[in-house]
């Protein structure tokens, strides 16, 4: 309690400065949210004095698919024929949302339901056909050999005519053998692929007890893998997954076709197995080897069993009235505040204003993938977010009632309303990380979204409201009552 109360007199002490730092980040946030105005405002100084100031820093929301538009679709993967069901699904999940990537989605979702069922929600897919004919391919593994220098360089020849082509706004298709400068100059294909591998495991070398990967082929693949390694010794292997290396070995996190995993031959390789090895963790061996199991199951999942298409003007519509319900809610909690608590309760309202301007930068920076849900959960957070302040003023009643002044009212408020506002508003968190642990993804939009207006309403309610009442709230006030 001592504690508190020197904290409480160092904020008075500071309140002006603490004042202006708050009306600062208010007008920061609010301009982040919509700097329509702010740049405006710029372009007319722009144009009037010759200035050159920029605009304000934009970055646009993440809309999900309901509020975008897009299409929903649910696989069931035939999983019959499969021992380790689990790792299965988690391969097929990573081999899809490789291929989603790859065509483009933004914010794209991915997700393993129940047991044997795929969700791929694509926000913003026009071509649903085409998402679905990429999604369905099988997931292609392959083991290329390095070209002679004979083949690598015509290709780097036509590379560079075709690009100079491309420079100059030339048909290249009119190019003798254009095809060629879309062929990697410097590995090419072999017979073997994802097909013939049987199995990949992985085992711990006995000597410096690092992981490595095995590698299982069947009767056919054991014959290719052994010809391919007879004319390759002291050559590298490239092994590819639907197109990109299995190991990020560009070092920049992300699997892509800036990595190329090539293992060196040592000898021709008998008995259909290969051993992978290198400087990995257990956690890289086990991802490479799910990838490699994903790639040689394959698990089939068909046609979808299920798809939901939204139209992006269907999507508009959404987002437009929740935005108004949006509206129409913070103006109805302002006016309860109002009417109820008046003075406070303007001071209290025009927190909850700041409190809404910094919520929706905090889901821009993130950036928080909005969703009706979310947007549901973020209306449901404007009225938690005042629940607070009533607790606080009705403790500062009970203390002017009393016949105590109205700083030391403040002062007790805060101190004696704090318990329960903790409380409660922890118990709150507890249920959103509970729906957000164990739900699917639209009700993880509206927990992300309401656990993160909670967090903001009490640095609102807690610290700005707080400022607000000592700054405009003083002795002046102590006989006018009828405005607390």
């Amino acid at each position: 309690m001592v504690k508190r109360i020197r904290i409480f007199t160092y904020i008075m002490q500071q309140k002006y400065l603490i004042f202006i730092g708050v009306l600062v980040l208010a007008v920061l946030a609010g301009n982040f949210v919509y700097p329509n105005y702010f740049d405006k405002g710029v372009d007319f100084l722009n144009s009037k004095i010759s200035w050159k100031l920029p605009h304000f820093w934009q970055k646009p929301y993440v809309l999900g698919l309901d509020l975008q538009g897009g299409v929903n679709l649910i696989y069931q993967a035939d999983l019959n024929n499969v021992t380790d069901r689990s790792l299965a699904m988690q391969g097929l999940r990573d081999v899809i949302e490789r291929r989603v990537n790859l065509f483009g989605v933004s914010e794209p979702v991915v997700q393993i339901q129940g047991q044997d069922r795929l969700v791929v929600e694509l926000p913003g897919v026009k071509d649903v056909g085409e998402a679905i004919r990429m999604i369905g391919q099988t997931p292609y593994l392959e083991f290329n050999e390095e070209r002679p220098e004979i083949e690598t360089k015509p290709i780097l020849d036509k590379i560079k005519e075709v690009q100079t082509a491309q420079e100059k706004g030339q048909d290249i298709q009119k190019i003798k053998d254009w095809e060629l400068a879309f062929q990697n100059p410097y590995i090419k294909p072999t017979e073997l692929t994802g097909k013939y591998l049987s199995k990949a495991t992985v085992n711990f070398d006995q000597t410096t007890y690092k992981p490595q990967i095995e590698l299982s082929f069947n009767g056919e693949g054991a014959k290719l893998f052994e010809e391919i390694t007879s004319r390759n010794i002291k050559k590298p292997i490239a092994i590819l997954l639907d197109g990109a290396s299995i190991i990020d070995t560009s070092g920049d996190g992300k699997i892509d076709n800036n990595d190329l995993y090539a293992p060196i031959v040592q000898d021709k390789i008998t008995g259909g197995k290969a051993i992978i090895t290198g400087n990995m963790s257990v956690q890289t061996a086990n991802d490479i080897t799910r990838r490699l199991n994903s790639g040689a199951l394959p698990v089939k999942i068909g046609n979808p069993i299920s798809q939901e298409t939204v139209g992006p003007t269907l999507g508009a519509v959404s987002l437009k009235k929740s935005l108004w319900a949006g509206v129409y809610g913070l103006l109805a909690v302002v006016l309860f505040m109002i009417i109820f608590y008046r003075l406070p309760g303007f001071l209290a309202s025009i927190a909850l204003v700041i409190y809404v301007a910094i919520t929706l930068s905090i889901f821009k920076l993130i950036p928080v993938t909005l969703t009706l849900a979310g947007i549901g959960g973020f209306i449901l957070s404007i009225g938690m977010a005042v629940d607070a302040n009533i607790l606080i003023f009705a403790r500062m009643k009970e203390e002017i009632k009393k016949g105590k002044s109205l700083s030391v009212a403040i002062k007790e408020g805060f101190l004696r309303a704090w318990p329960s506002i903790r409380d409660s508003n922890f118990n709150s968190l507890i249920v959103c990380a509970i729906l957000f642990i164990f739900t699917t993804s639209f009700i993880k939009g509206f927990a992300l979204t309401l656990s993160l207006g909670i967090l903001v309403s009490l640095f609102s309610a807690i610290f700005i409201t707080r400022i607000l009442l000592m700054v405009f709230v003083g002795k002046r006030l102590e006989k006018a009552k009828w405005l607390l």
